[in-house]
């Protein structure tokens, strides 16, 4: 079940960003053409999962990733949500954190035997999960900051201000969960 919705939402996103990439190409908006074409590797990243014998991750995190893509990259860089809504930035950069943060929680449980996770400590797994998202965060602030230094310049219009609200954002969002993994270490 989990390999045919991977390939059906990998191939539909990447589909609608190759078209999205052509349309803008012919155009001529070059921003908007570098970030579907951006969107079509990151959409089929996930894809190349199929070709493993087991698929370790679970429907949550396979659909909110393409949910993150879809609302960061379409919504977000070529809809122009981030300079029409002000509020859309820190939502997004607030909703990696938590997906980020949960993303942790499924490699806690993968890469950790049963056995070994009942005697975890809860701290152990809550700084994991914020630590991951943390890391995350900050990556992606780079990715932002590199960006803008190469191609776009419109990645952080807000300049040190936005940085600090965006890694705030995130941090909140995967302290929000680091919370509920402490509270919850039984049943995540």
């Amino acid at each position: 079940m989990r390999r045919k919705i991977l390939i059906i939402l990998g191939s539909i996103f990447s589909l609608f960003m190759i078209i999205l990439f052509i349309f803008f190409l012919i155009k001529g908006e070059s921003s908007k053409w570098q970030v579907a074409l951006g969107g079509i590797f990151v959409c089929g990243l996930p894809v190349l999962l199929i070709f493993k014998k087991n698929i370790l991750f679970n429907l949550p995190t396979i659909i909110g990733f393409y949910l993150f893509i879809f609302c960061s990259t379409y919504l977000g860089s070529i809809g122009d949500f981030y300079l029409k809504y002000k509020w859309w930035d820190s939502t997004i950069h607030f909703y990696k954190g938590i997906y980020m943060a949960c993303f942790g929680i499924t490699l806690y449980k993968l890469m950790i035997p049963e056995q070994v996770r009942i005697g975890t400590s809860r701290w152990i797994l809550s700084l994991f999960v914020l630590s991951l998202s943390v890391l995350a965060s900050v990556l992606w602030e780079i990715y932002e900051f590199v960006g803008d230094q190469t191609f776009t310049h419109i990645m952080q219009l807000g300049g040190n201000k936005d940085t600090m609200y965006d890694l705030l954002c995130g941090v909140l969002g995967g302290l929000i969960i680091a919370i509920y993994a402490y509270f919850r270490k039984e049943k995540v």
